[in-house]
């Protein structure tokens, strides 16, 4: 199975950027498609970006333009990058890594990290 690690969160100024990583690791030959999904307190979790292993890529209509998702992969690691620019207030909330197993049919989260955008 695969096991995911985010990073890069923080708090940062209304317009700044951030990037965030997932570093994944266990069975990744079986990924099928990986993204970025955020969550706040009282709503449900939404998607941010996906790429699939063939490359193709969509995101949500309120980050597109500002948010990049992109990939890489190392010997026994695939990597999840989100470059995050003009941050907004409302773009604060817990961003989660997510993999598809297609193989298993199932889905893999990450513990998430916090992105707080202030004023």
């Amino acid at each position: 199975q695969v096991q995911l690690v985010e990073s890069g969160g923080g708090v940062v100024q209304d317009g700044g950027s951030l990037r965030l990583s997932c570093a994944a690791s266990g069975t990744i030959l079986s990924i099928n498609a990986m993204g970025w999904y955020r969550q706040v307190p009282g709503k449900q979790r939404e998607l941010v970006a996906r790429i699939t292993s063939g490359g193709n890529t969509n995101y949500a209509d309120s980050v597109k333009g500002r948010f990049t998702i992109s990939t890489d992969n190392a010997k026994n690691t695939a990597y999840l990058y989100l470059e995050m620019n003009s941050l907004k207030p409302e773009d604060t909330a817990v961003y989660y890594c997510n993999a598809y197993e297609a193989g298993y049919g199932m889905d893999v989260w990450g513990k998430g990290t916090l992105v707080t955008v202030s004023l």
